[in-house]
């Protein structure tokens, strides 16, 4: 770990669009401060890119404080950098050493088509929230949901799987580039609370449904998904899933109405 400035060298993927072909391409990083957080040292580079009438590298940011989940960088053969539950605009370059090669690319997986770049497309994300990620029948008014009595290890496993922020690095460290913690912790959210009861079955089969037709692989159980998450989403919201998922499809085979008891 270094304490001066740092000299780095980045391999960056370059690619113009979803049909161009990419390639790597070796840009020098100087002067780097070890406080500056990883997409600061990007801007530095670009900052240099513009300077020379370069085109800049191309990347998703927003918050730049580890909470929408944009910044989907695959640093070193890893979602997010080497750190462990942190995004990439919470990663700090002192997690770097002087002199050292760091390799930069997208998400890899045919349902994020590169946009330009290190940027994807991850709206198939958004598609499968609005395939059944809500809550859409009367549930009254707030003072109703207050006095709705809820568990608390209940609410805290409901909360703890809302946290996803939907960035994608589980389906980046998936070599299935599957979506399965991600659309479990959706639906997860909603099957523990009294609130999601009524749609439980259909919201679980709709979003399955979604997710497989956008492209995604298979779970392939290995556990990479939860190893790599900047939130911590636990696996156990997979086994959550696939349980109401066979549940509805029972259910409906045998004309039961759509009904269920929060936390089963």
């Amino acid at each position: 770990m270094s304490t001066g400035n740092m000299n780095l060298t980045l391999k960056i993927w370059r690619q113009k669009n979803a049909d161009a072909k990419g390639a790597f391409v070796t840009y020098k990083a100087e002067g780097i401060s070890p406080d500056m957080s990883f997409l600061e040292m990007l801007d530095v580079v670009n900052e240099g890119l513009i300077h020379k009438g370069e085109e800049p590298i191309h990347f998703d940011h927003d918050c730049r404080e580890g909470i929408c989940g944009m910044c989907s960088l695959y640093i070193n053969g890893r979602p997010h950098g080497p750190k462990g539950a942190i995004t990439t605009c919470q990663l700090h370059m002192r997690s770097f050493h002087d002199g050292e090669i760091i390799v930069i690319e997208p998400w890899r997986a045919a349902a994020f088509p590169v946009i330009k770049d290190l940027a994807v497309d991850r709206s198939s994300f958004d598609r499968i929230q609005q395939a059944g990620g809500f809550v859409s029948v009367n549930t009254g008014v707030t003072i109703d949901a207050n006095a709705t009595p809820i568990p608390k290890v209940i609410a805290d496993e409901a909360f703890n799987s809302a946290t996803c922020i939907g960035c994608g690095a589980c389906v980046a460290a998936c070599k299935n580039a599957s979506a399965m913690l991600f659309v479990s912790a959706k639906v997860t959210q909603l099957a523990m609370l009294p609130q999601g009861q009524p749609e439980r079955w259909s919201r679980v089969q709709a979003m399955v449904a979604q997710m497989d037709a956008e492209g995604f692989g298979n779970c392939t159980n290995t556990g990479a998904c939860e190893a790599e998450c900047p939130k911590e989403i636990k696996m156990t919201n997979i086994s959550k899933m696939n349980n109401d998922y066979f549940s509805a499809k029972l259910f409906r085979e045998e004309g039961v109405h759509e009904h269920a008891t929060s936390g089963e």
